[in-house]
């Protein structure tokens, strides 16, 4: 009997309501099509306030574990999950497996497969060694990590391992073109830079799919965050209303459509995903949380973000004499880690002490023993004369630190999520009810004719106990 095949799509936080009024304007032909042949429901991701981001609400997804049972609260901490996730149970029954990209993720080795964490992962590396996707890796992590500086530290090396590794996976004349027009529109029009992100989301296909066709997974995940970020970024300039700070006429006429813009690339990869999954594979939609307009700043000005120009400096400038790194996160947040408890010990203090105008500046979470989790805690507007003060009584220009990213939040997280299951039946339903995003993962073993772990404890979604094939 031949085994399922699954693909799992997952576009971070893309919001059900903005989907129904862009499939209801026919801007998504291809969402569309998708939900007209799927089983439709809408996740609730059982929390709120600092519980609820993508990096706790993945984590949930692939485990089938809510947060009070998985404990994992930051970016880059997947790894001290201690029960399988999806691809582990797929694994140790003989299944292959193709993760790509996935938020926070742990996996068990030997793993029958591929593994490509997310950009900010420091703490789980590609697998397996050895086929150049440690190139990629690292490429595209900077990029990311630092796509809101105008120095991104990438060496001719770099890019010359990048551009060899995506010549020899799949790199398509659609993604270079789509390259060459968007720097020469840079260069011609002076600006439309936020849309390198969906270059990002371009090579992440063209990889996934070289990969896919080389090693036919039974069991495969794809996950972008570009329309999550434009969400975040431009909510505004889609809808001014609810905003007290309204967009310029020359930001509005900018940034008006790049909500939908995002939504659209989005739309081109699930066209290509219907087709490449193919009549025998069952291809389902996971945004695991979806966005709100961001309000609750507006009567100070709108939520800013500070971010260090560059991390070992300013944690130097603290004071802090010995650390072994940092690895920034999104926004404004990064981990410094330590080669002994003692030394983070001496250097917590100093991280706390570190004060713009008086005003103390960083957030401190000590994350394990040996690691600072970190990042500036104000997010109104500070004068262009800004000093900051170490504990130590150095003193410095903030922005010779520091520097402001250019746009302000517009979209905040909201608990529910989309998620659409296309079996090759292709039925359509849609359900009315919530439905807790810990029923995911059983649902997708299920559908993969895999019991899953007790560690598993919601029950499967009711199509996961039809027939798979029509």
């Amino acid at each position: 009997m031949t085994q399922p095949k699954l693909i799992l799509l997952e576009f971070n936080e893309l919001t059900p309501k903005l989907l129904d009024r862009f499939i209801a304007q026919g801007a998504l032909p291809n969402f569309k099509r998708f939900f007209d042949q799927a089983h439709v429901y809408t996740t609730d991701a059982e929390e709120s306030g600092e519980r609820l981001n993508p990096w706790i609400q993945w984590v949930t997804v692939h485990s089938g574990l809510s947060y009070d049972e998985h404990g994992v609260f930051h970016l880059n901490e997947g790894h001290k999950l201690t029960e399988p996730c999806i691809w582990d149970v797929c694994s140790a029954n003989g299944q292959r497996v193709w993760v790509c990209g996935s938020m926070n993720v742990r996996y068990d080795t030997p793993l029958n497969g591929y593994v490509l964490p997310d950009p900010w992962t420091v703490n789980m590396e590609p697998y397996p060694k050895g086929e150049g996707l440690e190139d990629y890796y690292r490429f595209v992590q900077t990029q990311v990590q630092e796509h809101t500086n105008d120095r991104v530290p990438l060496s001719k090396g770099d890019y010359a391992r990048f551009l060899k590794f995506m010549v020899q996976h799949g790199l398509s004349v659609h993604t270079t073109s789509a390259i060459v027009r968007q720097l020469a529109a840079e260069r011609l029009k002076g600006d439309g830079k936020w849309k390198r992100a969906v270059i990002l989301d371009k090579l992440q296909y063209d990889v996934f799919r070289s990969l896919y066709r080389k090693c036919q997974p039974h069991f495969s995940t794809f996950f972008l965050n570009s329309t999550a970020h434009m969400q975040h970024a431009y909510w505004r300039h889609m809808e001014p209303d609810p905003f007290q700070v309204k967009p310029s006429t020359k930001e509005q006429m900018t940034y008006g459509d790049a909500v939908l813009f995002g939504y659209r690339e989005m739309d081109t990869l699930v066209g290509k995903f219907l087709d490449l999954a193919g009549a025998d594979t069952t291809l389902v939609f996971s945004t695991a949380l979806s966005q709100q307009p961001c309000l609750t700043y507006e009567e100070a000005g709108g939520k800013r973000f500070y971010r260090p120009k560059d991390f070992d400096a300013v944690v130097r400038f603290t004071g802090v004499e010995e650390h072994l790194r940092c690895s920034p996160v999104m926004s404004e947040q990064f981990h410094v880690y330590f080669g002994s408890a003692e030394a983070a010990d001496a250097a917590e203090p100093h991280l706390r002490a570190l004060k713009v105008n008086g005003r103390p500046l960083l957030r401190v979470d000590r994350e394990e023993p040996t690691a600072i989790f970190s990042g500036a805690s104000i997010f109104d507007e500070l004068p262009a004369d800004s000093v900051l003060t170490s504990g130590t009584g150095a003193e410095a220009p903030f922005f010779d630190l520091f520097y402001q990213a250019d746009t302000l939040k517009s979209g905040m997280h909201h608990p529910d999520g989309a998620l659409w299951i296309r079996t090759p039946a292709r039925q359509h339903r849609v359900h009315p009810d919530r439905v807790s995003l810990r029923t995911v993962a059983p649902t997708i073993l299920m559908l993969m004719d895999l019991k899953p772990p007790d560690s598993m404890s919601a029950e499967p979604l009711e199509i996961a106990l039809e027939p798979v094939a029509a």
